[in-house]
Parts: C-alpha cells; structure tokens; sequence
C-alpha cells in the first residue's frame, strides 16, 4: 500500500489483507508529520491519541471485525472543530490551550468508524481569510513550494531567496487541512467552508475539495463562523475518497436543527462512460475581472472536452453573481459580530488580567484574544446591525441573497444538470506578495468564484486539473443541484479520470528529512 492510494480500491484492502497494519500506517504519517514541519500544516499533532486508536483498531482486524473502510485510516481535522481531550484553538489567542468537553458530530462519526485522529491543523484566526496567513501559529506553506514541478519551474535570484522568500501560500481557511492532504500526511481531512474556503485551498494544493448542500452534513461543534452558511468540507486526494468520507458523515443529527430528517444512503460512484445525457452549464458572470489568462484557458479547454465527449454545453446567466460579494461581505460580518459576542472572558477562553471592572475586562479580552481582522469583521457586522442600518444593509442583502439563490434555481430548471467554472481568480501566490494587500481585499478577491454556492446552499467541489506554467496547481469548480451529491461526484470523477492530474513530486523536501521521503513518488511504503 502508498500512501497515495485510494481508500476504497486499495488502502481498505491492504489493511484486510494484513499487507500493512494499521499502526504501520499511523507511524509513517507521524513520521512524515515531523518531516513536513517546515509546512506549519498541523497546529495540534495528537500522537498518543492516534497511536492508541491505531492499536485498537489492528485489534479489530485481527479478530477480522473491522468497523468499515475507514477503520485504521489516518485523517486530520480544522481546528474549529471541538476534539474531546485535545486543543481546540481557531488559531487564535482567545481559544488557545481550550480543551472541549465533547468532539463534533463529524469528528464523532469518523472516531466511530474507527478513524485515527492524527491532529488538528491550522487555518485563518476563527477561518476568516483566504491564504491560511493570518493564525496566531504562522501561515501554511503550500507543498507544491518544495515540489520538482514548481522548483524547476521557478528560477530565484539567489539560494537564500529561494528559501526564504519563493513559497507559495495554500490558500484559505483551510489551507492547514489541504498541505496535510497534499503532502501526503493523512488520507482526508476536515476543513469547512463559509464562502470557499475547502474549494479554494484544495485548488492551490491540488486536491479534491468538497463542499456539501447545506444542511447534509452536521455543524454541531464546528465552531461557527456564519451559520447560515457554514459547512464541514472534506479534503482528499481524489473524488472517490470524497465520495467516501461523505458516505460516512452525511445525514441527521438532533444537535443540529439545520440538518436534513431524511436518512443519508451512502453511494458508491459509478463509472460513467456516457455523457451525451448530460447538459453542462458556463455561466458567463464568472468569467470575472482578474481571471488569468491561464486559467480562463483551461476553463473553455475543459468545456471543449465535455462537448467532445457528447455531453451538451450551454452558456448560461446568473445576472445576480456580480452582486454577490458585497452581499456576502455584509451577511458575513452580521453574523461574526453575533457569533463571536460568545468570547467574553467569563466561561472558557482567554481571559485578560484587567480587573478594574467588568466591562474592561470583557474589552481587553477581546482586544487580546482577536486579532485585527476578527475585530474588523465584528465592526463591520455591528455596524450593518444599527437600527438605523439594519434594513439599509443587513435586510437588503438578505433579499440580494434569495435572488443570488433563484437565478441557480432558474438555471437548473432550464435543463442544466452541473455548472462548471474556475475555483480561483488565478493559482497560489508568493506569501511575500500575497501579504501585501490587507486580508479584507484579498478575501473579496478570492472568494468571488466561490462565496455564491454557500449562499445558494448548493453542493460544489474543487477538481485538480492541471499545473500552470510555474509548475502550480489550478482546479474548477463544478456545482451541482442542492442534494444531489451523487450526480455532481460521478460526473466530477469522470472529469478527473480525463484530465489526469499529476501527482506531486516532494523530493525537494529530502533537504529537510533524508529519512522519510526515500521514493521517487516520496510517500511509499512498501
């Protein structure tokens, strides 16, 4: 077994048929964790923990009763996911050292399942950005930095430079979740995504990142960001494993009203060999100011080979798409200031030492526990929540928002079964001139291609196409009808099969760890 197989075909079956145990596996993740430090993917490794699980599940396959393909299988999660019994921080100085009572539902569903929990990675402070630059623990280096591809690709002025200066960010909020999935530490990871922020990491790491319809998959411990827009994302390195883990955590849950009645029937994605049924939509908005070149290329590049292969293409229009982004900046911020008014210094979390009175204390908490872009957010959003704002802004944007959600509704009633469109404006940027432009800007940016899916409540994913001409990834986004997971997933797969994207070359990353990356495809190991 590699560490680059699929779950399904290959890993599940090495560990039934005993060609590798499932402690063999945990250690070479850990070792390739340790390895891999330099990327700042994990903020919490749970050694112990996983070590522990891993042993109790090769008990399992030992008496031949493992719990199901994702026995034995190392996977990480976000840190705003609660972990019973291991740090819970969002990256922040408010929630650092905050051990939860209780895991998240999803979090539950996978231990269940016997998943090793190997850490929790790092993110945006609270999940608010788009580059993974912004926690308190320090930015993500992308692995395609270090990858044969991107070094042969890019040409530094000096050494030192190169080390230094030339790596590329993973994109955001997620982008802890996506190094770890991309470099070959674990199998899957949890991110969650408000308005991209699984799609639009898994895009520059190249891997596959899926955002669910609202509402299938649970939010409870996902510590909110905007609850009406937030869901638990799923990060692998194909759409088969995607298809898996979604298997494993989709359906209802009491502890989250938000979540469907109806019983979630896991799928195995078929083979799809056909497309000439299907009829793929390019909606003319999204083809925004600042698209690349590049990527606009590979955009029509991929709608030709849809067409080539039978399936019908169509131009169609969601006239609302330009609005958007100023309407999800004004929901967005809402929400914040209310979800974050639960950080106060009196139950759990950082608490400032000021003890002139109450009210200071509740300010110097927040002023040391948040940094500028929480507190900005919060700003905004109390400030869109004044009375004399609140049907200016708040409510206007909410009636933007059901439009923004009817033009999707209008296109698939018109006979269009998927959307297909770029994941990001342009591939993962140097992190010294990705910092230059405030975190406000660059998530305005980023988010464009993204953010309207989560306010439609629409399932979509994150397919790695190809690499750019400096050796980066670049991924499109297919949207899919609300709950229709299955259809989006096959034709995802079938498109994923055509364009065959390559896999990551870590040699480069031998500098840091002779030990561990030994192969040619750096993760082996058989």
């Amino acid at each position: 077994a590699t560490l680059k197989d699929g779950l399904r075909s290959q890993v599940s079956a090495a560990l039934k048929e005993g060609r590798v145990t499932p402690t063999e596996l945990c250690r070479r993740c850990l070792a390739l964790i340790k390895s891999t430090k330099f990327l700042n993917a994990y903020i919490t490794v749970a050694e112990e923990t996983a070590l522990k699980q891993a042993e109790e599940s090769e008990e399992r396959y030992k008496r031949g009763q493992p719990l199901g393909i994702l026995d034995g299988i190392p996977i990480a999660v976000k840190d705003n996911f609660n972990t019973a019994g291991i740090e819970t921080t969002c990256a922040s100085n408010m929630l650092k050292g905050y051990i939860s009572p209780y895991n998240a539902t999803v979090v539950q569903k996978l231990l269940d399942q016997g998943a090793v929990l190997l850490g929790k990675t790092n993110l945006d402070e609270f999940a608010m950005g788009s580059g993974s630059t912004d926690g308190v623990f320090g930015p993500v280096r992308n692995p395609w930095s270090y990858s044969k591809q991107y070094k042969e690709k890019s040409v530094p002025k000096s050494h030192s430079e190169d080390e230094e200066s030339n790596w590329v960010i993973t994109g955001g909020s997620s982008g802890g979740s996506a190094a770890a999935v991309s470099s070959f530490t674990c199998f899957a990871a949890l991110g969650s995504d408000t308005g991209g922020s699984t799609r639009n990491p898994a895009a520059h790491c190249g891997v596959v990142g899926l955002k669910p319809t609202y509402g299938l998959i649970s939010r409870h411990g996902l510590i909110p960001l905007v609850n009406s827009m937030d869901v638990p994302g799923i990060l692998t390195r194909c759409v088969d494993d995607a298809a898996v883990l979604l298997g494993s955590l989709a359906g209802h849950d009491p502890k989250d009203s938000t979540t469907i009645q109806d019983d979630f029937k896991p799928f195995e994605l078929p083979n799809l060999t056909d497309v000439s049924k299907l009829s793929i939509g390019i909606p003319k908005e999204y083809h925004a100011p600042g698209l690349s070149s590049e990527i606009l290329a590979l955009w029509s590049k991929a709608a030709d080979l849809f067409k080539n292969a039978g399936a019908k293409v169509v131009e169609v229009s969601l006239p609302h798409t330009r609005y958007s982004i100023v309407c999800y900046h004004v929901l967005c911020t809402a929400e914040v200031a209310s979800n974050m008014a639960r950080f106060d210094g009196l139950e759990y979390g950082h608490r400032s030492d000021t003890k002139e009175s109450t009210e200071s204390m509740y300010a110097a908490t927040r002023r040391e526990g948040f940094n500028d872009v929480v507190r900005g957010r919060i700003l905004s959003g109390n400030y869109f929540l004044l009375k004399q704002n609140y049907e200016k802004y708040f409510v206007k944007a909410q009636k933007v928002r059901r439009l923004i959600a009817n033009d999707f509704v209008k296109v698939f009633r018109s006979g269009v079964d998927i959307l297909l469109t770029p994941t990001t404006l342009s591939v993962a940027a140097p992190y010294m001139e990705f910092i230059q432009e405030d975190n406000r800007t660059r998530s305005a940016q980023d988010d464009i291609l993204t953010q309207a899916a989560n306010m439609a409540g629409l399932p979509a994913i994150n397919v790695p196409t190809a690499l750019s001409e400096r050796g980066l990834p670049v991924g499109l986004q297919f949207i899919g009808r609300s709950f229709q997971e299955k259809q989006l997933l096959t034709v995802a797969k079938w498109f994923e099969k055509q364009v065959q994207f390559p896999m990551i070359q870590l040699e480069e990353v031998k500098r840091h760890d002779n030990g561990v990356f030994q192969h040619q495809q750096s993760a082996s190991f058989s």
